[in-house]
């Protein structure tokens, strides 16, 4: 297998990865070309927003094809055309063959929520210290621990859930891979519920509670019945805004709601958002995010 690697401006990279697949590139990724460089520039965006930017300045865009004479054919083709100006060859070079399984593996190794709390990969034995495990591997669906707003839900239920308290009944709105209602439930709910409206959530949901000898009921939203005595949404701000009197309305008085996927600097629009019906705090914080939380 051999790689392309061309420089372009931002405007000509759209194109380019069209030539590119074009011309049979078994794959096309694009990477900021000053990562790791004062010039790095970091884009941030949330679902259904646009973009604050269409892309970096410079790209590296990488191109993989079966054979050298493939990757050489692409380069002397995209040379000749007239949006090729300002872009340029970096190489064309062979790719070593590796355990590919292997390596994606040795990048996901477990995670600590507490000292005795941690995400396991099935590939790792657990940490000699750990007293609670989820099992959990890297998927589809959102949430293997990794992140700063599913570290911080699973440190609260971890918290909540421990010295004799009671998480009750509880709810996972958006539960994306269920790491947090397969906390909850190892950390004493009496019963989960677990919703999304992502069907392959809801599936890997069900796949992972059965890896961890863990029971819950999963489904669409509409499977959400009732109220509840804990109330977790680890979405992001704006569906938040729009899910608060829906979600508020699901947790009992005295109940606890957990929100997360909100950056710092949006925690005023969300205590805006939910003042009609609790009122939010900010419970923790890390790398730029933080878990909001009320006693409703």
């Amino acid at each position: 297998m051999f790689e392309l690697v061309l420089l372009a401006p931002v405007d000509s990279v759209e194109t380019l990865s069209e030539a590119l697949d074009a011309l049979d590139a078994l794959s096309v990724s694009v990477e900021d070309a000053d990562a790791q460089t004062p010039a790095e520039q970091a884009l941030f965006g949330e679902p259904g927003m646009p973009p604050p930017k269409a892309g970096w300045e410079r790209s590296r865009v990488v191109s993989l094809f079966s054979d050298e004479a493939g990757a050489r054919d692409a380069a002397s083709v995209l040379s000749a055309q007239d949006f090729f100006a300002g872009c340029q060859l970096v190489a064309i070079q062979a790719v070593p063959e590796q355990d590919w399984v292997r390596l994606t593996q040795s990048q996901f190794t477990p995670v600590e929520i507490t000292p005795e709390f941690w995400i396991v990969p099935t590939w790792h034995e657990p940490p000699a210290q750990a007293r609670q495990v989820i099992r959990l591997d890297p998927g589809l669906a959102f949430g293997t621990g990794t992140h700063p707003t599913t570290r911080m839900c699973l440190r609260w239920i971890a918290e909540n859930g421990a010295a004799g308290k009671s998480l009750g009944r509880v709810l996972d709105y958006g539960c994306g891979s269920g790491i947090l209602a397969i906390g909850a439930a190892k950390f004493g709910a009496s019963s989960i519920d677990a919703v999304d409206i992502d069907e392959a959530a809801v599936q890997s949901t069900l796949a992972n509670a059965e890896a961890n000898h863990v029971s819950l009921r999963t489904g669409l939203p509409d499977k959400a019945e009732g109220t509840y005595q804990t109330v977790l949404a680890n979405i992001l701000a704006t569906p938040l805004k729009v899910l608060a009197p829906l979600l508020c309305a699901r947790v009992v008085p005295g109940g606890a709601l957990v929100l997360a996927g909100i950056l710092e600097r949006q925690a005023d629009e969300l205590k805006a958002a939910y003042a009609p019906y609790c009122q939010l705090q900010v419970a923790d914080q890390e790398d730029g995010w933080i878990l909001m939380t009320a006693r409703l």
